[in-house]
C-alpha cells in the first residue's frame, strides 16, 4: 500500500482519482472534506469495505481536483466516471431495454411515437414499459379512441388523399383538414390522461360530450362519445392494476449475497404499477456508497425522472442527489426512506422482486454454464467456451463483398462486439478469400488488444473450416481457439422419393470426416443457430447499406454540379431516389434552390 501526507491534502470539498501503475484511473470518488475522506482508506482497520484492501494494493498515486461546493464535486465525478469507466466504480448492464411514448406539445399537430431514448427537447414521455409490443397494442386501442395521426404531416400531404387510418376510423387526417386544430388538441388531451392512468376523467369529460351532444341532438356525435366510453372502461377491466396511491415513484429494492448485489426498480406511475427492471453488480461497495453510486450512473441516462425515489434506507448524501435531479428535470424530487406506511410497503415489495430477479438470474446462468460445458464436450474445446464469435461473408454477382462477426459472452447475445468488415484486398466473388482475409484482421487486432474468443463458428462446411484452421495455424492459435463449422440442413426426399426430410444442422470439427448433430430442440443447437442467423443478418444489413450507397452515388454525385449537399435536398424534397428518377423537368425545376440549368442536366442524365 502507497503512503502520503495527509497533511498536504485539504479539508474542502472535490474530487479524488486514484491511479495504478500505468496511470490508469482506478477510481473515482467525491468528498465534502477531501483530506478526511482520504483518511478512511489508510486507517489500521480501513473503513469496512471488502474491495478496499484489493483496490488500496494496486493503488500507486492519488489525484485531486478541488471544487467550491460538494454540489460540483457530485457533477464533476459523474463526468469522470463517465469519461473514464474507473474498474472500481460501479457501470451498469441492462437486463433488458425499455421504450416510452414520447409526444411533443409543440407541434401543432402532435402524435405519439414509441422511443427508447428519453430526450431533453420539451416533450412530454411517459414510461418506461418493458415491451415494445405490448405499448403498440395498447396505442392501437388508443387510436380507436383518440385518433392521432400516424405518420409525419410532410409525408402525409404528398399523397393525394387521406390514408388507411382515416378509412377505419383511427386517424382524423389532419394532413387534409380533415379536423380543426382545437379539436384536435383535445384528441391529444385525451391521450395524456389515458397514458397517466387518469382514465376516470377521461370517462367524465367524453360523458359531458356525449350529453351535451344529445341535446343539441348531435346523434352521430354523441354515438361516437359513448363508443369511446366503453372501449376505455373496457381497457381499464382489462388491466385492473392495483393502486398504490397516486404520483409518479422509483421505488428502488436491495438484495445482497455474498459478493453479489441486485438491484431492482419498480416504477410507479399515477399509482399503478407499470414495469420493472433490474441490475446486477458486484458488491465493491459498502451499501449506502453502491446505492449512491447506482443513483448517479442510472439518472445522469436520459431516463424519465419521478416525484419520489423511495430507498430501502436513508442516504447521506440524499438531499445532495434531490436537488441534483431536481435542477436536471426542472422541478423537485425527493428521495425518500420510508419508515411506515404504503410507501414502506412497496420499499419492502421491491425488495422481495429484488430477491426473485438474483434468483431468477442464478438459475438462468446456471443453465447457460450447462450449456457452454455441453457445446465444449460436444466439440473438444480447449476450454469452456465464454465467449463464441461467427464469422460471414456477403456479396451479390462478387460486387460489394462485406464480412460480418456476431458474438455470444457467455452464451448472450453481446451486440456491442459486433463487427462489420469491408473487403479490402479480395477481387470478385471469392468468399474463401474473403474469409480468410477477415479473420487475419480480426485475430491480428484480437491479439494486439488480448482480446480473443475460445470458440469461432463458421458459416459453412468443410471449406470454410479448413480457412479457419490454416488462419489459425498462421497465428499459432490452433490449440487454444476452437473451431467448427455450421452447414445448413439439407432438404432430402425419402426412400419411396414422395415426402420432403429436413435433416438437422451439420457440424464438423477440424481432422473429423463425419459431421456432428444435436438432437432436434436441442439449446445448444438454437445457440449456434440463433449465432449464425445474427451474423448473416449483420453482413446482409451491412452490404444493403453499401449498395444503398453505390446507388446514390452512380445516380446522383456523379452528375456534375450535384454533391452532398444538393443530393440530400433532392432526396428530402421527393422522398426518394424513385421519385427523383420518375420527377418531370417541370418538377425539378421547382425544386428550392436548384438553377435550371442544373435542373435539365439532373433530368438528362436520370433519363439516360
Amino acid at each position: 500500500m502507497i503512503s502520503i501526507d495527509l497533511k498536504n491534502y485539504p479539508l474542502t470539498p472535490g474530487v479524488y482519482l486514484m491511479l495504478g501503475e500505468d496511470g490508469a484511473i482506478l477510481y473515482v470518488g467525491k468528498a465534502k472534506q477531501l483530506r478526511n475522506r482520504l483518511r478512511s482508506y489508510f486507517t489500521a482497520a480501513g473503513d469496512g469495505r471488502l474491495h478496499i484492501p484489493l483496490l488500496m494494493e494496486k493503488v500507486t498515486g492519488i489525484e485531486v481536483i478541488l471544487t467550491d461546493t460538494e454540489k460540483e464535486a457530485l457533477l464533476l465525478e459523474n463526468t469522470l466516471i463517465k469519461k473514464y469507466r474507473p474498474r472500481y466504480n460501479i457501470e451498469l448492464r441492462d437486463d433488458k431495454t425499455y421504450v416510452s411514448v414520447r409526444i411533443d406539445l409543440n407541434d401543432p399537430f402532435p402524435m405519439m411515437q414509441v422511443v427508447r431514448q428519453v430526450k431533453d427537447d420539451g416533450a412530454h414521455y411517459f414510461g418506461p414499459y418493458s415491451s415494445a409490443s405490448a405499448i403498440r397494442e395498447t396505442l392501437k386501442e388508443i387510436y380507436r379512441i383518440f385518433p392521432l395521426r400516424h405518420s409525419s404531416m410532410e409525408r402525409c400531404r404528398k399523397r393525394g388523399r387521406p390514408c388507411l387510418f382515416y378509412q377505419i376510423g383511427q386517424c382524423s387526417a389532419p394532413c387534409h383538414d380533415k379536423i380543426s386544430q382545437p379539436e384536435y388538441l383535445q384528441l391529444v388531451d385525451g391521450v395524456i390522461q389515458l397514458l397517466e392512468g387518469r382514465e376516470s376523467e377521461v370517462v367524465t369529460h367524453l360523458q359531458r360530450q356525449m350529453k351535451q351532444a344529445s341535446a343539441d341532438m348531435r346523434f352521430e356525435d354523441a354515438a361516437r362519445f359513448r363508443n369511446q366510453i366503453q372501449s376505455i372502461e373496457k381497457s381499464v377491466e382489462k388491466q385492473k392494476v392495483a393502486d398504490y396511491g397516486g404520483g409518479n415513484q422509483d421505488v428502488i429494492g436491495v438484495h445482497q449475497d455474498g459478493g453479489e448485489v441486485e438491484i431492482t426498480l419498480l416504477f410507479i406511475r399515477q399509482g399503478k404499477l407499470i414495469g420493472r427492471r433490474s441490475y446486477p453488480l458486484e458488491w465493491k461497495l459498502d451499501l449506502p456508497e453502491l446505492i449512491s453510486g447506482f443513483l448517479q450512473e442510472y439518472y445522469s441516462r436520459e431516463v424519465i425522472l419521478p416525484d419520489q425515489i423511495l430507498l430501502p434506507f436513508p442516504l447521506e448524501s440524499g438531499d445532495l442527489l434531490g436537488d441534483w435531479l431536481g435542477e436536471k428535470r426542472g422541478r423537485k424530487v425527493r428521495i425518500l426512506a420510508p419508515q411506515r406506511g404504503e410507501k414502506k410497503r412497496l420499499s419492502l415489495m421491491a425488495g422481495r422482486n429484488a430477491a426473485e430477479s438474483y434468483r431468477q438470474r442464478g438459475k438462468r446462468q446456471q443453465a447457460r454454464d450447462d450449456l457452454l460445458k455441453e457445446l465444449q464436450a460436444k466439440f473438444h474445446l480447449p476450454c469452456l467456451p465464454r465467449r463464441i464469435e461467427c464469422f460471414d461473408i456477403s456479396n451479390v454477382q462478387g460486387n460489394q463483398s462485406v464480412g460480418s462477426m456476431a458474438v455470444l459472452v457467455k452464451a448472450e447475445p453481446a451486440s456491442a462486439e459486433y463487427r462489420r468488415f469491408k473487403i479490402k484486398t479480395v477481387e470478385g466473388a471469392d468468399d474463401y478469400a474473403s474469409l480468410g482475409e477477415v479473420l487475419r484482421r480480426r485475430l491480428r487486432r484480437g491479439i494486439e488488444e488480448n482480446n480473443l474468443p475460445d470458440m469461432i463458428l463458421i458459416d459453412g462446411g468443410k471449406g470454410q473450416l479448413g480457412i479457419l484452421t490454416t488462419v489459425l495455424e498462421e497465428f499459432s492459435l490452433t490449440n487454444q481457439i476452437g473451431a467448427v463449422g455450421i452447414a445448413k440442413s439439407r432438404v432430402m426426399a425419402n426412400v419411396r422419393g414422395k415426402v420432403v426430410e429436413r435433416t438437422e444442422e451439420r457440424f464438423f470439427l477440424p481432422g473429423r470426416k463425419n459431421p456432428l448433430s444435436f438432437r432436434h430442440g436441442s439449446a445448444s443447437l438454437f445457440l449456434l443457430e440463433r449465432l449464425r442467423d445474427e451474423a448473416h443478418r449483420f453482413a446482409i444489413n451491412y452490404h444493403r447499406k453499401l449498395r444503398s450507397k453505390a446507388s446514390l452515388r452512380s445516380s446522383l454525385e456523379d452528375i456534375p454540379g450535384v454533391g452532398p449537399a444538393r443530393r440530400k435536398a433532392l432526396l428530402k424534397h421527393f422522398g426518394s431516389l424513385k421519385k427523383v428518377r420518375e420527377a418531370t423537368l417541370k418538377e425539378l425545376k421547382q425544386q428550392p434552390g436548384l438553377p435550371n440549368a442544373l435542373a435539365e442536366t439532373i433530368f438528362r442524365a436520370l433519363q439516360d
